[in-house]
């Protein structure tokens, strides 16, 4: 009698919702492995790295007895993905071992027992119970998360500050180069929570997101964020420290306007960063009556220059940024204008979105 029998792709589609956190070489060996367990009508896969887990349910597609068994992730991913669609996948325990069998392929795996498998202990110390549409989140997760930090010694930076306020959501990263900041109205008025979610969660939480306007649930409790949409779990602890105040950064004397089509720069900006200096990546942007001047070159004395008509208001002003921080916003934000604040030469610029007060982003300058 085999443990299960199921399509193909019954078993492949919540693996891979659980695979993108399983480290594949760790010092514990069960923890490159996924957890499968059925019980009754529901197969659940759940894989974690002891700071986030992500559980997906499936409900159709399979039958078989209950069981539970942890199995390499990446093995058993890449034997699915290597068999035909539709195929019909049959798992039978072998004295500690699990055959796979499809068709007339026929693959051994070493299992560990599932009693091992170190799931995370559930927070119930909870503070609040937020929920909004799938999209929503996924839209407001795609204007900061590329501005995290990536594995900066100030280890509060390398994730998500997130804060429920009255009926706001806000979410803030920064690298401590730049800022970027997004808000939205929430159904309900809440206490003030403040947590910093790590970046592996961000990341994976915006990978599984769908833009639909099925419903997300999260649950925010002492020391763990859970996010709940369609067949998908995850469990987050949180980053222990304190997030710099950011509306500390946020530019108020700024005095030169630039209004600009985001895709005419992003297309300039793109051409000009071929010739940018690889390391430094700097690009000069001057700013006069009616035009920007974008120039870019590099340690080969070559040099990319570009001129865009703009709307820009304020005496002239010849500024340094570092270009992938300019590129990062122009490719994430889906609006057709921009707003560019700028100050002096040593003054961080702010972009907005027209007539929108729910977005920022602040970026340093550089010397060039």
């Amino acid at each position: 009698m085999p443990l299960l029998q199921a399509e193909r792709d019954a078993l492949l589609k919540p693996l891979a919702t659980v695979t993108g956190i399983v480290e594949r070489r760790h010092t514990l060996p069960i923890l490159s492995n996924v957890l499968i367990r059925k019980e009754g009508e529901t197969l659940t896969f759940t894989g974690t790295d002891l700071e986030i887990q992500i559980a997906s349910q499936q409900s159709e597609g399979f039958s078989g007895e209950d069981f539970a068994i942890t199995v390499s992730a990446k093995k058993l991913s890449d034997i699915l993905r290597a068999i035909p669609d539709r195929a019909v996948v049959t798992f039978e325990d072998n004295e500690g071992r699990l055959t796979v069998k499809a068709g007339k392929s026929r693959f051994q795996l070493q299992t560990l027992p599932a009693g091992d498998f170190p799931t995370l202990a559930v927070d119930t110390n909870l503070r609040a119970t937020l929920r909004m549409p799938q999209g929503q989140l996924k839209a407001l997760l795609g204007r900061v998360q590329y501005a995290m930090a990536h594995q900066d010694i100030r280890y509060y930076l390398n994730g998500l500050f997130f804060v429920t306020e009255g009926s706001h959501l806000k979410l803030v990263s920064t690298d401590g180069h730049r800022l970027a900041f997004a808000s939205a109205e929430l159904e309900g008025n809440f206490d003030k929570n403040e947590v910093i979610l790590p970046r592996k969660t961000i990341l994976e939480l915006y990978k599984l997101l769908a833009e639909v306007d099925d419903e997300v649930v999260i649950e925010i409790a002492g020391n763990q964020v859970k996010f709940a949409f369609g067949s998908i779990v995850i469990h987050s602890k949180v980053v222990d420290g304190k997030f710099p105040d950011y509306q500390r950064v946020i530019p108020q004397n700024n005095d030169k306007f630039l209004k600009i089509e985001r895709q005419v720069l992003l297309s300039a900006l793109q051409r000009a960063a071929i010739l940018s200096n690889e390391k430094f990546r700097g690009v000069r942007l001057v700013l006069t009556d009616g035009v920007i001047k974008i120039l870019c070159n590099n340690n080969e004395q070559e040099e990319a220059q570009e001129e865009v008509e703009v709307a820009y208001t304020g005496a002239p002003l010849d500024i340094g940024f570092n270009i992938q921080y300019l590129l990062d916003v122009l490719t994430n934000l889906q609006v057709e204008t921009l707003d560019f604040v700028f100050g002096d030469v040593t003054s961080s610029v702010l972009v907005n979105i027209p007539d929108n007060e729910n977005f920022k982003y602040i970026v340093m300058p550089m010397r060039i």
